[in-house]
């Protein structure tokens, strides 16, 4: 049944990374293995080194000429490439890394947009007994504002220095299938998304706002 799935499944990719730039990270530890599961059930991945979205601190005064960082230029490129992204990222005092939102704030700069309606799973690991979830929910906040479909499922790895075996899958059964199963589950989502969408909805920060130039999030 597996494999009749997986060759019936319409062609997703995506773009897959950990947001920590720490060599040995328990999330690009996670990452990896997501990339496994995915292509495991038919997807096709691109898997992404954070350094290579690196930018300067974000500074308006460097928007002469259309500047955008050469960072935020491979971001953009490599979202729209692909169809979603599924980021592992590590939790900072109880928030995302700030570099990472520093990329987010460069990338946004780009019209048109290119976070709007992009699909996005959140994924993070931590030695913690909270798995760096709360992380993640700052992160969500950056992500929905502009417009990205962020999978109400994240996915948090409590105490993770402990449940990786040495070829990288996760210790305890249970939670392995968890994993697997919220993956699934979102490469099921953005599939549908792509192929069959029945309906199209427009974003707009809040009810009946009156867009201007400056504060313009839909294009």
């Amino acid at each position: 049944m597996e494999e009749q799935q997986n060759s019936s499944r319409e062609h997703t990719s995506f773009l897959v990374f950990s947001a920590s730039l720490r060599s040995g990270s328990l999330n690009t530890k996670l990452a990896k293995l997501a990339v496994k599961v995915i292509e495991k059930h038919g997807g096709t991945v691109d898997f992404a080194d954070m350094e290579v979205f690196e930018c300067p601190t974000f500074n308006q005064d460097l928007e002469v000429d259309n500047y955008h960082p050469e960072g935020a230029e491979a971001f953009r490129k490599r979202i729209l490439a692909n169809d979603a992204m599924i980021i592992s990222s590590p939790e900072y005092n109880g928030s995302m890394p700030g570099n990472f939102k520093n990329i987010i704030d460069w990338t946004s700069r780009f019209r048109p947009q290119p976070f709007h309606q992009f699909h996005a799973l959140l994924m993070s690991a931590s030695p913690s007994m909270a798995g760096g979830n709360r992380g993640l929910w700052a992160l969500r906040v950056p992500f929905e504002h502009l417009g990205t479909r962020v999978y109400p499922d994240m996915f948090s790895l409590a105490t993770a220095h402990e449940a990786f075996d040495e070829d990288g899958s996760l210790k305890d059964k249970t939670l392995a299938k968890r994993f697997e199963d919220n993956l699934v589950a979102f490469m099921n989502q953005v599939e549908a998304s792509k192929h069959y969408p029945c309906i199209k909805k427009a974003w707009v920060e809040f009810l009946g706002e009156k867009t201007a130039k400056e504060t313009e999030r839909v294009e």
